[in-house]
């Protein structure tokens, strides 16, 4: 197995993206857009890459995102690790958005990262220059999330948020593996779990 090499995954939104990152170099990646169907594409997609995939370590992207999408690719990371013995690292799909948009991001001095949130909501969080977050990820309505003002706004809800807010800079963007090397080393954590970002659909029926 090669020393040194990640398998990254994220499958938090319509993007399935895979890849395989060495000395902070892509050494393979795929990157599709299929909406869904995650569950049936990630795991083929990771065997397409070089060495069948294999890697010294494993970081896939927690969300929030796709409750469904999430839930994949937590599973495959884990499942995976187990299989080869090496150790799983989260990382938040917010920050990897936040990532693949790094020069813009310094440029500006921050930005605020719009996803779909699902029932109406966007996920939004704002990053600093260095990638960090500046405060805590919130699911909100439109009108709730056009309140905050930083100019540049990035993600796959980035151009509706500023047409809605009337002002600003959008960036289109999707979570993409390859831009794993430019997070910052604190964006790692340890035992990845979902981050769902809002209460989940489904709720406990009340006792008879």
């Amino acid at each position: 197995m090669p020393e040194g090499r990640t398998l990254v995954i994220d499958s938090a939104s319509e993007a399935c993206s895979v890849a395989l990152v060495e000395g902070g170099r892509i050494i393979d990646f795929r990157h599709e857009v299929i909406g869904r169907g995650h569950a049936e594409r990630l795991v083929p997609l990771i065997a397409e890459l070089a060495d069948g995939g294999h890697a010294a370590s494993i970081a896939v992207g927690c969300g929030p995102g796709s409750f469904a999408g999430v839930r994949i690719g937590v599973a495959a990371a884990r499942a995976l690790a187990l299989g080869w013995g090496v150790p799983v690292q989260g990382f938040s799909t917010l920050a990897l958005v936040a990532a693949g948009a790094a020069a813009a991001v310094a440029d500006t001095g921050g930005a605020l990262i719009v996803m779909e949130g699902g029932h109406g909501q966007w996920f939004v969080q704002p990053f600093a220059a260095d990638l960090t977050p500046r405060a805590d990820l919130r699911s909100l309505l439109p009108d709730e999330a056009i309140r905050v003002d930083d100019a540049l706004a990035i993600g796959n809800r980035a151009e509706a948020f500023v047409a809605h807010r009337g002002s600003g800079r959008a960036i289109a963007v999707l979570p993409d593996a390859r831009a794993f090397p430019n997070l910052p080393v604190g964006a790692l954590f340890a035992d990845p779990s979902p981050i769902y970002g809002r209460a989940p659909d489904a709720k406990p029926m009340a006792a008879a």
